[in-house]
């Protein structure tokens, strides 16, 4: 991970957002909403831009922030998005509701894990974004894979989970519990044989997985 001088001095160059992605980010850190890293989101959306995507799968989307930040940097995209928690799924319709970029959204209401019916629907994707359980990455990938266009690609958050996948000793079971998870989902990941994968120390970690060129075919 960047250290801390230069981690600031990323984020320092990073332009302002605009009012409401300020508020979002102030709610998210009054109500402990876990949203991605201001560097690694900046990160994300110059991936997709490079990528042109056009239709985005998210799962996770927490109260909207980073869906709402993939709409405005391309107003031409169609962003699907799942969430299970209700008290966010409630947070995320208000604050897509109030702005202009809205109707480029559409909420999934479940759990990521039961929804592959309705997410089907509109595939395929240009993009899928993992933003969720990190238990369930694996799980996740397996699934929504399926949906991806020939072209596509995957982009995990949090995949060094504040640096603690290198770390040998971790005090708390539940926290060893989790990175031994995402520690195991990376190397699968990394070896898997239908994608092409780096992991960039950006934000938490970002995971970006490409396709080697097979063709979706709707089920």
């Amino acid at each position: 991970m960047l250290n801390e001088k230069l981690h600031f001095y990323i984020e320092e160059l990073i332009p302002g957002r605009n009012p409401m992605f300020s508020e979002m980010e102030n709610y998210a850190q009054v109500h402990k909403v876990p949203i991605m890293e201001i560097a690694g989101i900046e990160a994300l959306l110059q991936l997709l831009r490079i990528q042109n995507s056009k239709k985005i799968l998210e799962v996770g989307t927490a109260i909207g922030y980073s869906a709402l930040r993939m709409a405005n940097a391309l107003p031409k995209a169609q962003i699907v998005t799942i969430e299970r928690d209700e008290e966010r799924i409630q947070a995320a319709k208000e604050f897509i509701k109030r702005s202009e970029h809205g109707q480029q959204i559409i909420l999934v209401e479940g759990d990521a894990l039961e929804v592959e019916e309705a997410v089907s629907k509109f595939a395929p994707y240009d993009t899928i974004f993992i933003d969720a359980a990190k238990g369930q990455y694996k799980k996740f990938f397996e699934i929504y894979s399926k949906y991806l266009s020939d072209d596509g690609m995957i982009i995990t958050d949090n995949v060094l989970f504040k640096g603690l996948v290198a770390e040998s000793e971790i005090e708390s079971k539940r926290i060893r519990n989790l990175v031994k998870k995402i520690d195991d989902f990376n190397h699968w990941l990394m070896d898997h044989p239908d994608y092409d994968s780096v992991i960039l120390p950006v934000g938490d970690g970002v995971a970006i997985s490409k396709r080697r060129g097979e063709s979706y075919e709707k089920a």
